[in-house]
């Protein structure tokens, strides 16, 4: 049954942005499609992961997830049926390649054929991730993204791809969340491949920013027109009290939670604060990477969740900063503030210190501990407030001179998530794991409604 909403909200509407505004849905790969071991698929770092006892909360993996593989087309026809005009998916790299000196897999080829096919059937530009986190365990196996050539894989990845779906997709993401991929998989240990060394995450940080880099004209030399960019996982900083250190502190946290990929991303380097910082953990750094890392982009992903509160912490090496969590927030059920001004300080921030261009929001969402009513309905009306109230945040910030241009919520489906495994749900859209049944939540009616009123 569909619940029918009857006290839409009226403080934001679609009016107040452009007419070509994109709106759209973002969702990843091993979090949405399952099929594991199918059609010459072989495992990822994530696979390995989930697999391993202790790493996932629930003890689950992504093997079936939402069963997208099989059911993609009553997904596509829910972000239709929505009034999206975009899409944000990635590639499986592990569908892609089975080896490290492989052909193609025709198979994994021609399911994304058919997706892109399937999104401009029904008017949803595609916007393609190239890499969110699921590197192939054959390349793991050999060093990883710490092994340089990781790099070299990645560009060959990238440009089969390309040229497979270039005549029909112009807009790419080449990494999500950079800071995902090194720090949680390899510092603190939340992520595959679970690795605990600030060396290798500096490493592995370095590596991917190279192999974005190097890709960038690379997709444009195989796609012509082709518009290409990165989503960075971007906070803002925010001291936790007015101390002089708390303040000192707030410098050194930003520095590499956020500047340490702004800074390289836009030719100025790591930030001297930041090596000075780490010593003698500093990543090893080739001539020329610097050069590659500052390939000029067409625009920035900005992927915002919720602010870092931070005080001084002298024995935490090597920030001397922790991250504190005070009482006084409104937070999701996954304990993640919600702070629509952070949102406009951020893009606000991003948009006066670096040359940007064009932005976008390509994920924020909530995750809220959802339940079924008896008559078959998801009342999220908290999920429905925080979209709308970071929707108004948005348009602030537009109107205070913003270039964005898009807005992608996370996510169109619950889904695999991570570490957490199916315990968090961000879905606009209720999945019922046992039986696969798509039930659309009080949040994405308000969505669609909203995007489809006159």
């Amino acid at each position: 049954m569909t619940m029918i909403l009857t006290d839409l909200p009226t403080a934001i509407q679609r009016s107040d942005f452009a007419s070509d505004f994109l709106w759209g849905v973002s969702t990843s790969a091993y979090q949405i499609e399952g099929a594991a071991a199918e059609d010459g698929r072989v495992p990822s770092i994530w696979d390995t992961f989930s697999e391993t006892p202790g790493k996932i909360r629930d003890g689950a993996t992504g093997a079936v997830a939402c069963d997208h593989y099989h059911r993609w087309e009553e997904d596509l026809d829910l972000a239709q049926s929505m009034g999206l005009n975009s899409y944000r998916f990635s590639i499986s790299w592990p569908r892609i390649f089975n080896g490290v000196d492989a052909e193609p897999n025709a198979k994994g080829l021609e399911f994304y054929s058919k997706l892109v096919d399937g999104m401009l059937a029904r008017g949803l530009q595609p916007w393609c991730t190239l890499y969110h986190w699921d590197l192939p365990q054959y390349l793991e196996d050999r060093g990883g993204w710490a092994d340089r050539a990781t790099v070299d894989a990645y560009l060959h990845y990238v440009d089969v791809i390309s040229k497979h779906l270039g005549g029909r997709v112009q807009h790419w993401i080449t990494h999500n969340e950079p800071w995902c991929t090194a720090m949680h998989g390899n510092w603190d240990g939340m992520h595959a491949p679970g690795n605990k060394s600030l060396p290798l995450a500096l490493q592995v940080c370095h590596n991917v920013l190279v192999s974005h880099g190097l890709a960038v004209p690379l997709i444009r030399a195989n796609v012509p027109g082709a518009k290409v960019g990165i989503a960075l996982s971007l906070h803002p900083v925010q001291a936790a009290s007015d101390s002089l250190a708390d303040q000192q502190a707030v410098v050194r946290h930003d520095v590499l939670r956020n500047r340490w990929f702004l800074d390289a991303l836009y030719g100025r380097g790591y930030p001297e604060l930041a090596l000075q910082l780490v010593g003698q953990d500093a990543p090893t750094v080739l001539p020329g990477d610097m050069e590659a890392i500052a390939a000029p982009m067409d625009f920035l992903g900005v992927n915002y969740y919720f602010p870092e509160v931070v005080r001084h912490a002298p024995d935490q090496y090597p920030l001397r900063t922790s991250i504190v969590y005070p009482q006084d927030r409104q937070r999701t059920d996954f304990g993640w503030e919600v702070s629509p001004q952070g949102l406009i300080d951020l893009l606000e921030r991003v948009a006066r210190d670096y040359p940007t261009g064009d932005l976008y929001v390509t994920e924020n969402g909530s995750s809220y501990d959802d339940h079924l009513t008896a008559d078959g309905a998801v009342n999220d009306t908290a999920r429905r407030d925080y979209l709308i109230r970071h929707l108004a945040a948005m348009r602030d910030a537009i109107g205070a001179g913003g270039n964005i241009k898009g807005y992608f919520a996370w996510s169109l489906l619950d889904n695999f998530e991570w570490a957490e495994g199916y315990l968090r749900r961000f879905g606009l859209t209720y999945i019922d794991y046992p039986t696969q049944r798509r039930i659309l939540k009080q949040s994405g009616q308000w969505y669609s409604a909203f995007l489809q009123a006159e």
